[in-house]
């Protein structure tokens, strides 16, 4: 049955999922059927950053068809950074990968590498920009792979909605399928947090010794050690790791300074 009578259930009976990030979406609309879609496929944890109408907004309700308790679970956040800074798995959902030069995977495949890491009990998520402009480079950037929809390249735009239940079916699929395996279990990547503090550290010590020359070229260098480092997907013990690298070289820089 397509539609049934709209139900106000609660979400706890639901298995861990991934969380759905919409990036400054525009209409209340597009909101509520997203979570209709999201409740179709047993995904219920919402985020949204930086909503145009502001939050709560009456006409997603209205678009939502039963699927309430998804917008009432709804978390707003100001920045794509925020929204991410516990989720240690994030897929972007873009039309424009570019030159990126991240992973780019079709749904199916982002699905089974989801479903295979919430079986591990990582955090993931999956991340879709607003409905005219898309997700932000920058943005991307912040997430470890591009999900790419096979749609007709001749007409190849997507509904917010339509988008989320193409990822959601195959999330559900596959979730469905996937049986926990301990032996092949994926070693769980740190928080976004704890990744984004290790890349600006790296940056402030590069940018003190000059790496950072013609100013130019910096962001391309920036996006450039941020897609290396990010396609390692480094775990909590490897970052403070690393850190404790850069700190110990960027002291032992400043020590041969003072001693010239």
């Amino acid at each position: 049955m397509i539609d049934e009578p709209p139900r106000r259930g609660g979400l706890a009976e639901l298995a861990p999922a991934p969380a759905v990030i919409l990036v400054r979406p525009q209409m209340g609309e597009n909101i509520g059927a997203t979570a209709r879609a999201m409740l179709n496929f047993g995904l219920a944890e919402l985020r949204l950053v930086a909503p145009r109408d502001g939050w709560p907004n009456p006409a997603a309700e209205a678009m939502a068809s039963g699927a309430v308790a998804v917008l009432e679970g709804a978390k707003v956040f100001a920045t794509v950074e925020d929204a991410l800074a516990d989720i240690q798995f994030a897929l972007a959902t873009t039309a424009r990968p570019r030159e990126m030069r991240l992973p780019v995977v079709s749904p199916e495949i982002a699905a089974a590498d989801m479903a295979a890491r919430t079986d591990q009990a990582q955090r993931c998520a999956f991340l879709f920009g607003a409905e005219r402009s898309g997700l932000e480079n920058d943005e991307i950037l912040k997430t470890d792979g591009i999900i790419s929809i096979p749609v007709n390249p001749a007409f190849a735009s997507l509904n917010l909605a339509q988008a989320v239940l193409v990822v959601g079916y195959e999330w559900s699929r596959h979730h469905a399928a996937q049986s926990k395996n301990i032996d092949d279990a994926t070693p769980a990547p740190a928080p976004k947090s704890d990744f984004q503090n290790l890349m600006a550290q790296l940056f402030s010590e590069l940018d003190d010794a000059g790496y950072f020359f013609p100013p130019e070229k910096r962001t391309v260098k920036e996006r450039n050690l941020t897609v290396a480092l990010a396609r390692a997907g480094l775990t909590e013990g490897e970052v403070r790791t690393w850190r404790g690298v850069i700190k110990a070289l960027a002291s032992k820089g400043r020590n041969n300074e003072r001693a010239r």
